[in-house]
């Protein structure tokens, strides 16, 4: 444990040192956000066709699903301070490279491979926190822990890092922001290697065998719970949508109802602030009244089905007009918050295997990452943004199918002994 910080003081029920680790954890996001709402539009720009863009983003959704899983399995073998160092530095190479071999140097061959190192980065710092906060939540308060986790995670990523490129970029430029990023991770990233020290959340100090063994735990805990393979996938379907959304949509946007850039971040950021406000909300809701499952089930999947159709067809009904699209967003914003207890579900499935539950989670918000790209690189032309956004509102819907086989232990007792006294009273 991390002696400089206090571990007996409280803040709503969590630890201190833990709520400066989602501060950190937002900070570090902020800079990892900060392109994510315009990078594609500005490729497009300067030269590269949206198939190219969306090649850029399917190469570091590869690598970061790879990182994803990893960053559980392995933090677990080596604690989360050294999964969580390697991250931050894999993530200011990268995009150092990136600026300096990629973007400067106008080449697309750089660009690929540098951009996917950085890939790496976040996974291992931000998932391996994750990790880290699952073990030191009691159970009652787990889903709530979780909810702040995301709700730093998204407001760093998405609502920082929309709000303050929206502000700055007439003022420092693209390439001020991606250089202010770099001050952004490192603050957060020194703040959360401080947090977690050197805190473990397991004792493995097995042979190469055993270690070996660890890495595989991921996979083989779908084998021996199929449930949290079913979690992977709806964790997946979690963030297809949302993460497809900046490739293509503000393009979209732009060429047909004449929305600005600046329009487009404002919206987006938006969206991310009304999520991160409703993360700390719907996760006690889930606590108490409408459960883990039924809550992924109806507000997030379905919700964000309706939403991810609705927020396409606005601009067909209204036309240009910034202030509907922003509610919209709002509303979007609030039901993809529906998702949030899913982490603490998995692992609830999961009690004696968290981190590989958790690798398996990671691992699905990690591919995400790279089948939206890709879904978008591979029908943008075909099927136009129309058909693209149909396609992810059907994989929010068969998310909700998904749902119903993600019942826990106690609700199936419930439901089986429900049965039975119908039976009875038959």
């Amino acid at each position: 444990m991390n002696p400089g910080l206090d571990n007996t003081r409280t803040i709503g029920g969590l630890p201190t040192k833990m709520v400066w680790g989602f501060v950190a954890m937002l900070v570090f996001m902020a800079g990892d956000g900060l392109e994510h709402a315009w990078l594609s539009p500005y490729l497009i720009e300067q030269g590269l066709t949206v198939q190219q863009a969306a090649t850029l983003f399917t190469a570091y959704g590869a690598v970061l699903a790879v990182a994803a899983y990893f960053s559980g399995v392995l933090t677990e073998m080596w604690g989360p301070r050294k999964v969580m160092l390697i991250g931050l530095v894999t993530w200011l190479i990268g995009q150092i490279l990136f600026i300096e071999l990629g973007l400067k140097q106008h080449s697309y061959a750089a660009m690929l491979p540098t951009y996917a190192l950085r890939g790496i980065g976040y996974p291992f710092f931000c998932y391996s926190f994750l990790v880290w906060v699952t073990y030191r939540s009691p159970k009652r308060i787990m889903a709530t822990a979780v909810g702040l986790f995301w709700a730093a995670w998204s407001g760093g990523l998405y609502v920082v890092g929309s709000y303050f490129p929206a502000f700055m970029t007439d003022r420092i430029g693209y390439m001020g922001l991606l250089w202010s990023a770099v001050i952004w991770v490192l603050v957060g990233g020194i703040a959360g290697l401080l947090v977690v020290g050197n805190d473990k959340v397991s004792e493995n100090k097995g042979d190469a065998k055993d270690k070996l063994k660890s890495l595989l735990s991921g996979f083989t805990v779908c084998i021996e719970k199929p449930k949290v393979a079913i979690g992977g996938l709806v964790r997946i379907i979690n963030s297809v949508g949302v993460g497809a959304l900046p490739i293509f949509f503000p393009i979209y946007l732009a060429s047909e109802y004449n929305y600005t850039t600046g329009e487009w971040l404002t919206i987006w950021g938006t969206f991310w602030f009304a999520n991160i406000i409703f993360n700390l909300i719907i996760p006690y809701i889930s606590d108490r009244w409408l459960g883990w499952r039924r809550t992924v089930q109806w507000l997030g999947s379905v919700g964000c089905g309706v939403m991810t159709l609705v927020i396409f067809y606005t601009p067909q009904i209204v036309g240009h007009n910034f202030w509907v699209m922003t509610l919209v967003a709002i509303i979007f914003g609030i039901v993809l918050c529906g998702f949030v207890p899913l982490s603490a579900l998995v692992t609830a499935l999961a009690p004696d295997q968290k981190g590989s539950a958790m690798a398996i989670v990671s691992f699905g918000a990690g591919m995400s990452y790279f089948i939206a790209p890709a879904i978008v690189g591979l029908f943008i032309n075909s099927i136009g943004a129309e058909g693209v956004i149909w396609i992810f509102a059907i994989l929010y819907f068969s998310g909700a199918v998904l749902m119903k086989f993600m019942k826990l232990p106690e609700e199936e007792e419930q439901m089986e002994r429900k049965v039975a006294l119908k039976e009875q009273n038959v």
